[in-house]
């Protein structure tokens, strides 16, 4: 009652929904990032190929780095449900990684990669936007 007299509404259901949400799309980048891993590791014939390209790596070293990053972002997405501090730490860093390595592997499977890019951008927003107290009790004891 004292929240809702000086202006202020209680949030923490809501900024734990954006996190939930924020979670639930890192999980999704990093499956999608793992499966691209696995096939690009097996050298799947579905990856198009670009001849000249300033950051051309070969179908196996993208197929390491999507492996590794979607394993982070699994890790990361399922200790974000438990809106641990460190989680949303990583899963900003992680978001931006995969942002970065999708951005670099646009030639080389376009949609999927601006699809993660996207999925990306709003998990950094809504891991950003929830304040630091989510899930803890407020200060003033309501």
């Amino acid at each position: 009652m004292a929240n809702a007299l000086n202006g202020r509404r209680d949030t923490g259901k809501a900024s734990s929904g954006v996190v939930a949400v924020a979670a639930v799309l890192l999980l999704l980048a990093g499956v999608l990032n793992l499966l691209r891993g696995v096939m690009s590791i097996a050298g799947d014939d579905v990856f198009v190929g670009v001849p000249h390209y300033t950051f051309r790596f070969t179908l196996t070293s993208w197929g390491w780095i999507d492996l590794v990053l979607g394993v982070l972002s699994i890790v990361t997405g399922v200790f974000l449900f438990r809106l641990a501090l460190w989680a949303r730490i990583v899963g900003v860093v992680v978001a931006a990684l995969l942002i970065l390595a999708n951005f670099l592997s646009v030639p080389y499977y376009p949609v999927w990669s601006l699809v993660v890019i996207a999925a990306c951008s709003v998990v950094i927003w809504g891991i950003c936007t929830v304040p630091h107290h989510t899930g803890r009790a407020s200060p003033g004891g309501a």
